[in-house]
């Protein structure tokens, strides 16, 4: 019997559009892989080029990798946390008779896609956290099972707890070496022409505003001076230490805390500060305030995730103050003023 609600996404234009934007860009990953290059960069360039959302991408890796490729794939939960990834890069970078993708589930920021042989790419997520779900994908663009697969999971799974590993001669030479991910040339010319037209656009209305200015405001004059926000693929800082040097961290130092962080997010709309104590992640940053619960001397870890992380550095300084004796610098702002730290 067939199911009457199988196409009903399509009933509506914004369902068949976003359906239809979903297909071409299945479609444009099928063309890059077949340039063997990874999985996990391609779809991390279209999240660059905003052509995806983050949560059309374990969709596409399932269709890809699993249905059309036919890899091989693991799920495990982390037996460690993983904070350095240059030794497991490096050993996987010589793997490059096969393929192999990570899917990441993030805890903080979400799923990810990662290339194992990048460890600028596995370095996005942060870290690898403990007990966490880590699904590996491993294969070849040839459509059929890649009969040394299974053993390359097992082995990369020793590399994720610090062993040695060691593949067979086979997987150690091929066309699945690193290289920087490049798009197909029309695809450049696609993108550089849109924002060429894009361009000329926004001219054409600058001036049409500007010639009518003398008679009144024009509504797109206000959208043109209107900062944009850049699109890209969500990553996640390590987590970084705060030494609480106060004698205790009390009312004070949580209210310094929610002022610069609110400052930090309200500058950089598309970036969030993660806040950890004792392993665990506060979501309510009020809740550090419990007499004796945070001690002088114990440290608050916290981790920046977004699009387009900046002044994190700076960030880490304003809360080692706030985590002092000198909260009360912060405190001097007028109420419901979000001062500009940032």
């Amino acid at each position: 019997m067939a199911d009457v609600k199988e196409f009903e996404r399509f009933y509506t234009r914004d369902g068949f559009n976003k359906s239809l934007n979903h297909f071409n860009v299945v479609l444009d990953a099928i063309g890059e892989i077949q340039d063997y290059n990874n999985l996990a960069d391609i779809l991390n360039g279209f999240l660059e080029e905003d052509k995806i959302a983050q949560h059309q991408l374990l969709p596409i890796i399932n269709s890809l990798l699993v249905d059309k490729f036919s890899y091989s794939y693991k799920a495990i939960n982390i037996k460690n946390t993983i904070t350095n990834f240059d030794k497991i890069a490096a050993e996987v970078s010589k793997w490059s008779g096969i393929d192999i993708v990570l899917g990441y589930h993030n805890p903080n920021i979400g799923f990810l896609v990662l290339n194992t042989k990048k460890k600028e790419s596995l370095a996005t997520c942060g870290e690898l956290k403990k007990y966490e779900l880590l699904t590996i994908y491993a294969g070849d663009f040839s459509g059929s099972n890649n009969k040394y697969a299974e053993s390359v999971i097992q082995e990369f799974i020793k590399l994720l707890e610090d062993k040695k590993a060691k593949v067979p001669q086979q997987v150690l030479s091929g066309k699945y070496k690193v290289k920087p991910t490049v798009l197909k040339k029309e695809n450049k010319e696609i993108k550089a022409k849109k924002a060429q037209d894009k361009k000329t656009a926004k001219n054409v209305r600058a001036a049409a505003a500007s010639k009518s200015a003398a008679k009144h405001a024009e509504p797109e004059t206000q959208q043109s001076e209107m900062p944009t926000t850049g699109g890209g693929a969500v990553k996640m800082t390590p987590l970084y230490a705060v030494p609480v040097t106060n004698e205790l961290f009390h009312n004070g130092n949580v209210e310094a805390w929610k002022i610069i962080i609110n400052s930090y997010k309200t500058s950089y709309s598309g970036c969030d500060v993660i806040i950890f104590y004792d392993g665990e992640r506060i979501l309510d940053i009020n809740t550090l305030f419990k007499w004796g619960k945070v001690k002088h001397g114990s440290a608050i870890m916290f981790a920046v995730s977004g699009k387009d992380i900046k002044d994190v550095a700076k960030l880490q300084r304003y809360l080692r103050q706030g985590a002092s004796s000198r909260f009360e610098d912060f405190l001097k702002f007028p109420v419901n003023v979000v001062p500009k730290l940032f």
